[in-house]
């Protein structure tokens, strides 16, 4: 929903208005610092008090416990952006059209989005661990619908203004918060007594903890201090830019997300059960099918940019800007999506070390190489960097990763989920990038480019062998053998 109406947005707001929200993503980003690990380890947690590694008492404690310390970071967090935000407004960031007040208002704000978007994460985490993701799916759906569709009425009717787009965007957060909090508890089993905190049950989790808040914290200089930088280096207007080429990018993490979040819960199970054999097929399976729903998509995007943005925007020099930062950006995060099944698989087995080792060296490249890049190259240079920086994790990262904890399954991993499907893609989209020449108008272009993304994925689907056995096992289920497993 947010992706779908981002022309609508920017024809209300304006681009450097835009460029505000963007503003907002990467600070939200950074705020998960706070987390300090706690929300991803309660997903663990529910998992395995899924798999019976935790009584119903002991959950419910600590739940309650990460409520308490959540509420009171929330309220750090909106008195903290609401002091700083005059002094954001005027010495961070460069702004020709927004006023300095306008935008001071508009960040302070920001404040309440992001303290209750943190305070939703507890019991979104709760609900992934508990694997009841079919009903936390249709609840996200119904409040994206409100948050980002419900949101043009207010710029359309109320007020046009960045100030009203923040406002209701943190009335829906406060709606997230009671619905996902009211399942949560109504899933849990009754306690002995009533839920409470708990220090014990924060100081058991605390190892995993600790290793999940190093790991998020490298991740954020890694994924977010391209914008950070860029927020300051250019112009407001050149960083709406970069967002709108990030935000179409970051649309396929919509494909990436569903199967890393149905899949960690599992893995985290059978891992506490020791089951092997069943978590390397789960494995596999999960990582191929990630593959058959990413690569077509990355690659069609990278492919067709331009003509993707105009038919998307309606704005043909806003796609001619955007574009080639929308290519390499797609790339970055189709490398960047390759390594979410193997890394949920780390930390079902409670490893966190290797990705706080694997950033510290990446960190000590991506600064550095911005740093230089930008003042250079412009936004352009920091694409750049993103795809170099995530192309190394695939083939540097991975393989040691695979020699610590599945050493017989790395060189099927990369044959059956990176090579093959991506070489199988890049030759399909590069020929039909090459053979077809699409119509102007923005209806027919639209309908083309559905058509190419088909025929991409068709081929990838062909390559990769989990739909080989998907299609096997409908087969006979069509013919009435009941399948094995």
């Amino acid at each position: 929903m947010g992706l779908a109406f981002i022309p609508v947005y920017i024809r209300y707001l304006g681009v450097e208005a835009w460029g505000l929200v963007g503003f907002m993503s990467m600070l939200q980003a950074w705020l998960t610092l706070l987390d300090m690990g706690l929300t991803p380890t309660l997903s663990r947690e529910m998992a395995r008090f899924q798999a019976g590694a935790h009584g119903a008492q002991s959950i419910r404690d600590l739940l309650r416990s990460l409520e308490v310390i959540y509420s009171g970071v929330a309220v750090a967090v909106v008195g903290i952006v609401w002091f700083i935000a005059p002094w954001v407004s005027v010495h961070w960031l460069s702004a020709s059209q927004l006023s300095a007040a306008s935008m001071a208002q508009a960040i302070g704000i920001m404040g309440l989005v992001l303290a209750t978007r943190m305070v939703e994460q507890i019991y979104r985490e709760a609900i992934q661990g508990l694997q009841r993701q079919v009903w936390l799916n249709g609840a996200q759906s119904a409040l994206a619908t409100l948050r980002w569709a419900g949101v043009i009425g207010i710029l359309a009717w109320i007020s046009p203004s960045i100030e009203a787009f923040f406002l209701w965007q943190g009335l829906v957060s406060l709606l997230s918060v009671a619905v996902l909090a009211r399942k949560t508890y109504l899933w849990l089993p009754s306690g002995e007594r009533s839920a409470r905190f708990d220090l014990a049950a924060i100081t058991r989790i605390r190892r995993f903890a600790g290793g999940m808040a190093a790991t998020t914290l490298l991740a954020l200089l890694l994924t977010q201090v391209d914008k950070l930088l860029l927020s300051k280096l250019v112009s407001l207007v050149d960083f709406g830019y970069y967002t709108l080429a990030a935000s179409a990018a970051s649309a396929l993490y919509f494909l990436v997300t569903p199967i890393a979040t149905a899949v960690s819960p599992r893995l985290t199970e059978l891992v506490a059960k020791s089951e092997q054999k069943e978590l390397i097929v789960t494995y596999h399976r999960a990582s191929q099918w990630l593959a058959a729903v990413l690569i077509p998509a990355a690659l069609v995007m990278a492919a067709f940019a331009e003509p993707l943005l105009h038919v998307w925007t309606g704005n043909v020099s806003l796609a001619q800007q955007a574009a080639p930062l929308l290519a390499l950006l797609a790339l970055g995060t189709l490398c960047n999506g390759f390594m979410y099944v193997p890394y949920t698989t780390q930390l079902a087995h409670g490893w966190t070390g290797f990705a706080v080792r694997m950033n510290i060296v990446a960190v000590c490249f991506i600064v550095p190489a911005i740093l230089w890049a930008v003042p250079r190259f412009g936004a352009v240079g920091a694409a750049w960097v993103w795809l170099a920086l995530n192309a190394g994790y695939v083939l540097i990262g991975m393989h040691f990763m695979h020699r610590k904890l599945l050493p017989d399954e790395k060189w099927r991993w990369y044959r059956d989920a990176v090579f093959k499907p991506l070489i199988v893609g890049l030759i399909t989209v590069l020929a039909l990038r090459q053979w077809i020449t699409l119509p102007q108008d923005r209806a027919l272009m639209a309908i083309a480019l559905t058509g190419i993304a088909l025929l991409v994925m068709g081929m990838v689907l062909w390559a990769v062998p989990a739909t080989h056995a998907f299609l096997k096992l409908q087969f006979k289920t069509l013919r009435g053998h009941a399948p094995n497993d």
